[in-house]
């Protein structure tokens, strides 16, 4: 019986690139991300995709492979924007600065409709993002597809090899999926991706990993941190389940998560921290530094409460990692640094004391693997929370005033989702300080005080965002209720920017 073969995706430095594996998995096969340094020592894949980045093909340094090795393969292989580009030099073409930058949404139109673009519309969104495009076309090449400038976006250049311009891996790349999986059409005896086996593989990981040391598990309630906890228990291992509060907390969020891990018997331990992170933050304006700061407190909270843990265990995800740039091996060009990856997180990283199993996953992979654990519905789908709290929705300096503030207006606006039928609609919502204060009148006096901006997003996996059209009637009421009810606002502010160019928090 022939060995089924998992798709092998080159990461040339994309924040989509996991995104790409997430896809893949998403059409049921087994896809695993290889850092280009370890080409061509990737297995036996039954399929390759090589990612996008963010360098051009013309920079000296840029990043390449091997092609004789890529060729030796003799398997289908799917350049995506830089991928695609550097194929068709590799073929014999050019690459050439573009007179316009592409990003965001284009048109795609099939030149045929068989193929990678069978089932494709004639006219379909797709998602660009790159400043150059293929110039000279290698001889026997073909034009798959053309956005509606009438530039190739698609090319094939022999029976094996195919490039598209653009991003399918993303979900404003209207037909994306169905192009991925065109392309892995022509692929053979790929390897199933199921949940159960990938909860398996995690299980037998962590205990070959963790032996006979202990755990200390950070948990903040949140669904990753909730998830790795369940994870390391059903692994059986020495584990200490520690939910720290920051002071950063939203209203009552303290007394949620111990009745959460109650409910599922998981033991946790609380520490009150408020005052050690808040003195720590006092003065800092900095996004960066503030993250710096939450995240090196977290670690030495952790290590003053357990003494002698060998292990710190984290439920970093996979955007996590590649907006921090924090892989080494990674081409991706740093966004923000996560509370999870700040410079002691990456020392412990070094010397083998940071157990990460949920690292390549997205937060709709992290729900799907906590369902196949059991943990009860309305706590996978609470509305993720970052670690480092309401510091990254109070831009500025953080005070207990300010965060009295956010956690008030937040409660309004969680509660009138939930009133409305809008809460579990929604993938995130919440309220942020806007730190602008503007004039106003109250009581028939002047008043000068905060700006409050109200966010609610959808996303699949948090790479990618759109703002929620929600009803009228529900921002109004909301609105109304802040603005009589929270002391100290005057202004409130409805957030509609997209991610990218936005990101879903505000630091």
């Amino acid at each position: 019986m022939q060995e089924s073969r998992h798709v092998a995706v080159i990461d040339f430095g994309s924040q989509y690139t996991q995104l790409i594996v997430r896809r893949v998995r998403e059409l049921g096969y087994l896809a695993k991300l290889h850092a280009i340094e370890d080409f061509p020592e990737i297995g036996s894949p039954g399929a390759i995709i090589l990612s996008g980045g963010p360098r051009s093909t013309s920079e000296p340094d840029a990043p390449d492979l091997d092609f004789a090795a890529l060729r030796a393969f003799g398997v289908p292989v799917l350049g995506v924007c830089y991928g695609m580009q550097l194929l068709n030099i590799k073929f014999g073409g050019t690459v050439e600065a573009s007179d316009r930058r592409e990003y965001g949404p284009a048109a795609l139109h099939p030149v045929e409709a068989a193929g990678l673009f069978e089932g494709v519309p004639e006219a379909s969104q797709v998602w660009m993002s790159h400043s150059d495009t293929v110039g000279v076309l290698p001889a026997g090449s073909r034009v798959l597809a053309a956005n509606q400038h009438g530039t190739p976006v698609s090319l094939q250049w022999d029976q094996r090899f195919f490039g598209i311009q653009f991003h399918p891996e993303v979900t404003h790349s209207h037909d994306g999926l169905r192009i991925l999986h065109n392309f892995l059409l022509q692929a053979e005896r790929l390897a199933a991706f199921r949940i159960d086996d990938l909860k398996r593989e995690l299980i037998d990981g962590i205990r070959a990993t963790v032996g006979g040391r202990q755990v200390v598990c950070g948990v903040s309630g949140g669904v990753d941190s909730t998830v790795l906890a369940v994870l390391l228990h059903e692994a059986g291992v020495n584990m200490r389940a520690i939910f720290v509060d920051h002071g950063l907390m939203r209203k009552d969020e303290g007394d949620e998560v111990r009745s959460n891990f109650h409910r599922m018997s998981v033991p946790i331990e609380t520490v009150d921290a408020s005052e050690r992170f808040l003195a720590a933050l006092d003065g800092v304006d900095d996004p960066e530094k503030k993250r710096e700061i939450i995240g090196n407190q977290f670690v030495d909270v952790f290590w003053d409460a357990v003494g002698d843990a060998e292990l710190l265990a984290q439920g970093t995800l996979y955007p996590d990692v590649i907006e921090s740039a924090s892989n080494a091996k990674s081409k991706a060009s740093k966004i923000k640094t996560h509370h999870n990856r700040v410079g002691r997180i990456l020392e412990l990283q070094a010397q083998g004391k940071v157990l990460e199993p949920l690292a390549d996953l997205f937060k709709d992979e992290v729900r799907a693997l906590g369902t196949s654990l059991g943990i009860p519905h309305d706590i996978l789908h609470r509305h993720p929370f970052p670690g480092p709290g309401l510091a990254v929705r109070c831009p500025g300096v953080v005070t207990p005033d300010r965060l009295h503030i956010i956690r008030e207006c937040d409660a309004v606006f969680i509660g009138k989702l939930r009133e409305h039928g809008w809460y579990d609609r929604v993938w995130q919502a919440y309220a942020a300080l806007v730190p602008v204060k503007t004039v106003g009148v109250k009581g028939d006096e002047r008043s000068y005080e905060w700006a409050v901006a109200l966010r609610a997003v959808i996303s699949d996996d948090a790479m990618t965002a759109d703002w929620v059209e929600l009803p009228a009637q529900l921002l109004r009421e909301t609105s109304h209720r802040i603005l009589n009810e929270v002391k100290g606002v005057n202004r409130v502010l409805y957030d509609i920017s997209t991610k990218p160019p936005a990101s879903i928090e505000w630091e």
